[in-house]
């Protein structure tokens, strides 16, 4: 599969919560090819602004050519994309990395944070049986979009929301049981479930979060530690745009 640059045309962007945006593209060059997991790059109009953004993909129909990320703004780039509105363009290149292997499995979906968004692609593209469950550290989005998927299980950090605590107390609060988890999410949310997919003998797909720069796996500033030699750098480093950003949770040490 490989990944094209494009000039994208802005069909919707709208304001889900205090600073996560909702942005619908048309680029049916990506469309056509992406899968849940995957990301594209978004590239700035500002020239001091060299590297794009990473952003995941959270819807694909590529019937009606479209894409939809939903991210949320946290520098000069995403605040500047969060300025859009239809009839703008913007250059992006995608799909980039490897996407989540879609199991015939009873599975539970788990996103935290900015996490969630690749879930409801992935959730409408997986035809077994599933639960959602996902975390929340104040302001909620993305909820109606999901529960017309599955049933969705929310855990809160002020409990406002769902269970108080973090997704794994969600989980167990419900008694909710599969043989595969797939997650997105921060790191130390990713780090627990990794143990306790071990520990309830599970398998676990994980799709890491982190800061990029080439986006295609050139650079090395985006790697993460792997229990095999990677082929490219010689030690034992995965690159999460390239090799990643979906991994085998037993391919990783986190």
């Amino acid at each position: 599969m490989s990944s094209v640059k494009v000039s994208a045309t802005v069909r919707r962007q709208d304001q889900l919560a205090s600073d996560v945006f909702s942005l619908v593209l048309y680029a049916p060059e990506i469309a056509k090819e992406a899968k849940a997991g995957q990301f594209v790059s978004v590239y700035s109009k500002n020239g001091a602004n060299l590297l794009p953004r990473p952003i995941s993909l959270c819807e694909i129909d590529a019937t009606e050519g479209t894409i939809r990320l939903v991210y949320r703004v946290v520098g000069k780039g995403t605040t500047e994309f969060s300025h859009m509105v239809a009839g703008d363009t913007v250059d992006v290149m995608g799909p980039l990395g490897n996407g989540f292997t879609k199991k015939d499995k009873k599975a539970i979906l788990i996103g935290g944070g900015i996490g969630i968004p690749p879930m409801l692609q992935l959730a409408k593209e997986l035809k077994c049986e599933k639960d959602i469950v996902i975390g929340f550290r104040d302001e909620t989005f993305l909820l109606e979009d999901l529960n017309a998927q599955g049933e969705v299980y929310i855990a809160s950090e002020d409990g406002k929301n769902g269970v108080q605590g973090n997704v794994l107390d969600a989980i167990r609060e419900y008694n909710l049981k599969a043989d595969i988890i797939y997650a997105c999410g921060p790191t130390p949310m990713l780090r627990a479930i990794k143990e306790y997919a071990m520990m309830h003998h599970m398998e676990a797909q994980l799709s890491l979060e982190e800061k990029m720069a080439c986006g295609i796996g050139a650079c090395l500033a985006c790697v993460c530690k792997s229990n095999e030699v990677d082929s490219h750098s010689h030690v034992k480093n995965k690159r999460i745009c390239k090799d990643g950003p979906v991994f085998d949770a037993q391919e990783v040490e986190l």
